[in-house]
């Protein structure tokens, strides 16, 4: 072997350059590499490695050397979370959105007026853009005072929908919904979804989930039932526990995605359906008495060790000495989950439940349900006393100052929920290592395999309710591929790759039918109300009539997407076979109808027969509506 001679001097530079870089090292965008990874990160800026900055002391040592730096200013802004919209390039400059997006603020804003350091995100760029907006925002943290990383949250955005509530894919896989997810009822294929989620989420620097909901379906007419696993406690359980441990492993670490399950303690038993996002819902009531039953699906959560949970806006009528929404009653929070079930995770409430927000043409009111005569300060110090910690929508921190200053809120209290946040940021490696890698963020969001996986989701989810003889005595699957294709909601480009596309019913050998399940928005000026599937579930005369009259022109495969419960009784009857589906493109409807995929899905709720039924069913009852069309668990198979 050679003897290797070291220049003396070349070697006291590269020591000194290894002393400096351990001081005051500052981490790098896409540094994630151990071997490069120095003693400590310097976040404070005084040249030594303080206890939170050293990542071989227990979490709760960080912690309480960090929170004795903070200032009043900067454990308030802990306490917020909202959103923030992100510049098409990736860069933290402000910039003109469009419509909704045109009103809020961009990251640095929050983090520097308000000293925010959680961010909620809604629209975002492509996967390269959103990468690097996500490590400039992190770099930007970097530099504040103390260096304290934020925390990226977002919506479900995973999901092939239309529906309100799931963000735009834009690249990410895309999966059936919830529902399909439970129609499904494989724990381990929603454990691998959940982890395919955590591994693009955790690519583009997305490390909180505001999912899973585990809220029941048990009231038919509530617009958010697409994000549940339907109205059965047991199915929801087994999925919502699969859920939150695929997203977060064993333990929150650097390769989790933290899960906020929602809507303590259960949304789904609106009066009526009417959701209380607005001002005319009716409240959470439980005329069968069914409170508990709520409860099981986020026992399951808190098995799984859920890192935090959301309570929902609606006031559960009559369940606690007073009749106020959950994130302002004690009784909820403090006595139930955190005495009852010992929850010591974050508690943070659904946005908007202290400040009016003026849409222009409207206001907003706060979903202040049952406080509306209180302020904005006195909402803030009803939701801290009732034993929450953060704020969700809201960009309020002020008021937790001069709540603290008036001596109405002591700084011991902001501190225990200021612990519970910054838990959640060390255990997920945050303070230690932020940054993503933006060229394997590009790789990893999309990936073919995860695409595979979500397409097929998309086709076992299905529900196969009716298979009678279709064509020349044949049942589903078609195997012919010359038929003569009257297809109705579908792209005929699609369609023509499994037959023979004609524009008239009475021309085609069959027709096949995309339905939506049927719905009637509030009468407000609130546009966000509007676009929520309310009322009825039911087809009306004109519509079920137009439906019926190709039906009965031609044989019909109708395909049903299931936000909601449908109730289509006539047009059930008419038809020779029935599908339904939780989100679904038109090739994956194809590939069921014509054998290139199975269906394998059974309702995760059951399908009322008639609109009377559904009125006189109990909001909080599973499964109660008197003679179902379909009843819950139904699915047939191809044989």
């Amino acid at each position: 072997m050679k003897n290797i001679r070291i220049n003396p001097v070349l070697l006291l530079l590269t020591a000194l350059s290894i002393l400096l870089v351990t001081l005051s090292w500052r981490a790098f965008p896409g540094n994630a590499s151990a071997a490069s990874t120095p003693a400590f990160r310097d976040l404070n800026k005084n040249g030594k490695m303080d206890p939170y900055e050293d990542v071989k002391q227990p979490i709760a040592v960080r912690i309480k050397d960090l929170l004795q730096q903070m200032t009043l200013e900067e454990k308030a802004g802990t306490l917020f979370i909202n959103g923030a919209k992100i510049a098409p390039d990736g860069s933290l400059n402000d910039f003109t959105g469009a419509g909704f997006f045109a009103r809020i603020p961009i990251a640095t804003q929050l983090m520097d007026g308000k000293k925010m350091n959680h961010i909620n995100l809604w629209e975002v760029p492509d996967v390269k853009a959103l990468a690097t907006w996500y490590n400039n925002v992190q770099k930007h943290a970097e530099e504040s005072r103390l260096g304290i990383p934020v925390t990226i949250a977002s919506d479900p955005r995973n999901a092939f929908s239309q529906n309100i509530f799931a963000m735009a894919a834009n690249g990410f896989s895309l999966w059936c919904e919830p529902l399909g997810i439970a129609a499904i009822g494989d724990e381990a294929l929603t454990n691998k979804f959940a982890d395919i989620v955590r591994q693009e989420y955790v690519s583009v620097g997305i490390r909180e989930a505001l999912h899973p909901m585990a809220d029941l379906a048990t009231e038919p007419r509530w617009p958010r039932i697409s994000g549940t696993f339907g109205e059965d406690a047991q199915l929801s359980a087994r999925m919502t526990k699969a859920y939150v441990e695929g997203l977060q492993g064993a333990r929150l670490s650097s390769s989790s995605v933290a899960a906020m399950t929602k809507h303590f303690s259960g949304g789904g038993p609106q009066k009526e359906g009417l959701d209380p996002h607005f001002e005319f819902q009716k409240g959470q009531i439980y005329p069968g008495n069914n409170f508990n039953y709520h409860l099981i699906p986020f026992e399951a959560a808190f098995n799984a060790n859920t890192a935090a949970i959301m309570p929902y806006y609606g006031i559960p009528v009559d369940q606690s000495n007073e009749n106020v929404a959950f994130s302002f009653n004690k009784s909820m929070i403090t006595d139930l989950l955190r005495k009852k079930y010992k929850y010591d995770g974050v508690v943070c409430t659904d946005w908007g439940l202290i400040n009016d927000v003026n849409m222009g043409s409207f206001v907003w009111p706060a979903r202040a349900w049952g406080v509306e005569k209180l302020t904005p300060e006195e909402r803030v110090l009803k939701v801290l006393n009732a034993g929450v910690d953060q704020f969700g929508g809201e960009s309020s921190p002020e008021l937790v100052i001069k709540l603290v200053k008036e001596g109405k809120l002591t700084e011991a209290r902001i501190d225990e929920s200021v612990t519970r946040l910054l838990r959640q940021k060390f255990q997920l490696g945050l303070f230690d290592n932020p940054y993503v890698d933006v060229d394997q963020a590009v790789k990893t969001v999309g990936r073919a395999d995860f695409i595979k996986a979500g397409n097929e989701s998309q086709r076992r989810a299905m529900v196969l309710l009716k298979n009678t003889p279709v064509v020349k005595g044949n049942t589903l699957p078609l195997t012919n591929p010359k038929l003569k294709i009257f297809a109705g909601n579908m792209d005929p480009k699609v369609v023509g790759k499994y037959g023979i596309v004609v524009n008239k019913a009475s021309e085609a050998d069959i027709a096949i039918l995309r339905l939506n399940t049927p719905w009637v928005p509030v009468e407000t000026p609130n546009f966000m109300a509007r676009m929520f599937h309310h009322g009825d579930l039911d087809f009306k005369q004109k519509e079920r009539d137009s439906i019926l009259q190709i039906i009965q022109t031609v044989p019909s495969i109708v395909n049903i997407y299931l936000d909601r419960p449908a109730v289509f009784p006539e047009i059930n009857a008419k038809a020779k076979a029935v599908l339904a589906d939780f989100g679904a493109s038109d090739e994956a409807v194809m590939d069921v109808i014509f054998g290139k995929a199975k269906p394998g899905g059974k309702l995760p709720f059951e399908l009322p027969s008639s609109m009377d039924a559904v009125r006189k069913q109990k909001e909080d009852l599973p499964y109660d509506s008197k003679d179902p069309l379909y009843k819950f668990g139904f699915g047939l198979t191809y044989k």
